[in-house]
């Protein structure tokens, strides 16, 4: 069943939210960066138009819709600041299984808020969602992603030797993965 009353999830310092109209510059600008852009699946520059139809399609689906990809805007508490975006995929053939990511802007990267942010939503999936197991994964050479999963309590279960064809070349996939039963539900 689809999460339907789906407002906000919070943290201390953060809150993953619906994205909003006002919220598109500073998502541009952050998916625009080469940096950001070096370990994701799209271009850059990513296309305004791109990203408002991406945003205003997201405006359809909630967080536990199986099949599609639920983008979390992350966002400072006291300011409502965008940070970045953690995102949830349900598997449509199996709904107890999902995966995450997450996608800081560089401004924002070394305060701990990727792990706050992956953290409150592999809670609100496992213990308020009831998934069994949430997978991740990563390109190998991005290291502080890696850690990231792993300081939030994900088991590297398999490291694929170059697998995925990104942006001209062959790369190499690290695939993490935490069951219900071994999150700890006071987290």
């Amino acid at each position: 069943m689809t999460d339907a009353a789906f407002r906000a999830l919070t943290t201390q310092r953060l809150a993953l939210r619906r994205f909003r109209p006002e919220d598109l510059d500073a998502f541009v600008a952050y998916r625009s960066d080469p940096g950001v852009a070096r370990y994701q699946v799209w271009e850059v520059p990513y296309q305004r138009s791109q990203a408002r139809q991406f945003l205003e399609e997201l405006q359809a689906i909630h967080p536990d819709t199986p099949g599609e990809w639920f983008q979390f805007a992350v966002t400072l508490r006291g300011t409502d600041r965008l940070v970045g975006d953690c995102a949830a995929h349900v598997d449509a053939d199996d709904p107890r299984q999902a995966e995450v990511g997450f996608t800081l802007a560089p401004e924002h990267q070394g305060h701990g808020y990727a792990t706050e942010a992956v953290r409150r939503l592999l809670h609100y999936l496992l213990v308020e969602r009831g998934k069994h197991r949430v997978s991740a994964t990563c390109d190998a050479r991005n290291t502080r992603s890696a850690a990231v999963l792993e300081r939030v309590g994900m088991r590297r279960e398999g490291h694929l030797l170059e697998s995925t064809w990104s942006k001209g070349e062959w790369t190499s996939d690290l695939l993490y993965a935490v069951l219900a039963q071994e999150w700890p539900t006071g987290r």
